[in-house]
């Protein structure tokens, strides 16, 4: 009977492996900085037109999977970008933590679970405060002492009076 060499090799790369990938796991090592850094990993062309979704570790290889989520029609062009994105993901842990990434796709529109929304709502413009709405919130903070306390007080009443009034 034949014996190789390698498979003394095998043996220790798969034990290193495994400690490896639980060593990450537990850590969270990929999991928290590409959430909470979407944006500053990717770029903002990225991040407009796709989000992170999960992180699987699988039972062969060291690296990763990312599913990324998008929708229907920026999908093509996310795969093709595929290949920049694992890169610059991977640039930000030295090594190749994302091996693969995997696409998911929504609809713009349909179920409330459906849809996705990648970019930042614009802040809403603040409605126009009628003279009444702004005198009445005067007239609730004026027995506060302190300016601060009274500002912030006044600003609460013309918020409330305000979204009352509607």
């Amino acid at each position: 009977m034949r014996r190789t060499t390698t498979k003394g090799f095998a043996r220790t790369s798969s034990l290193l492996r495994e400690r490896i990938r639980e060593t990450g796991e537990t850590r969270g090592f990929a999991v928290t900085r590409v959430l909470t850094h979407w944006t500053e990993i990717v770029g903002e062309d990225m991040a407009s037109i796709c989000r992170p979704v999960d992180v699987k570790y699988g039972r062969q290889g060291l690296g990763a999977t990312l599913t990324v989520l998008t929708t229907g029609a920026q999908a093509p062009m996310l795969e093709m970008q595929k290949d920049k994105l694992r890169a610059r993901l991977n640039q930000v842990y030295g090594y190749n933590a994302i091996e693969r990434l995997r696409i998911t796709q929504t609809a713009s529109t349909g179920f409330a679970e459906g849809q996705a929304v990648f970019a930042h709502k614009p802040k809403a413009k603040p409605k126009n405060v009628t003279p009444e709405i702004r005198t009445e919130a005067a007239r609730m903070a004026q027995t506060a002492q302190d300016s601060d306390l009274r500002d912030a007080l006044e600003r609460l009443s013309r918020n409330f009076l305000t979204k009352t009034n509607r």
